[in-house]
């Protein structure tokens, strides 16, 4: 399994990520699906991985720089066919280190609170994420669940 920073131009990612937000907006309303569109994910305040097994793309995730010591963990995805496989723990923990690497204090996340997101919610819990509040520009709703992560960062 390898990670790579990715430029959004494969068509397998492409097709990972249309699948990944015909599902969000199946899940939630669509005035609450925050999940991003590759225009967005090419931000420069983001960086995008995806993970690979020979030539079989089997996951995606993406890191949001919110301020120098906060970053936002956006773009979880493992496609249906290929879960529980490891990348999402992969593609997590990698995120994870490099938060700390670049000395973010914190690390958080959005995710829906529908059962479907339950197994999501419980891999971030794995790696010490704990429920908190709403962060950035996000507001307080019944379809979101909040995580953060407090990091002890590494010099760089």
């Amino acid at each position: 399994m390898r990670i790579e920073a990715d430029d959004l131009t494969r068509s397998e990612v492409l097709d990972l990520l249309q699948e990944h937000l015909a599902n969000m907006y199946e899940l939630s309303p669509p005035e609450q699906v925050f999940a991003l569109d590759v225009s967005k994910l090419r931000a420069p305040d983001i960086t995008f991985w995806t993970v690979w097994e020979k030539d079989v793309l089997l996951g995606c995730g993406a890191l949001k720089e919110l301020s120098a010591t906060h970053g936002e963990i956006k773009s979880m995805r493992t496609p249906r066919a290929l879960r529980r496989r490891g990348a999402g723990r992969a593609v997590l923990a990698h995120i994870v280190a490099e938060a700390s690497r670049r000395g973010y204090e914190t690390l958080s996340l959005e995710t829906g609170s529908h059962p479907a997101f339950l197994p999501a919610q419980t891999l971030y819990r794995s790696f010490g994420f704990t429920y908190s509040g709403p962060f950035g520009s996000y507001r307080e709703n019944p379809h979101s669940v909040f995580m953060s992560l407090r990091l002890a960062a590494s010099a760089p």
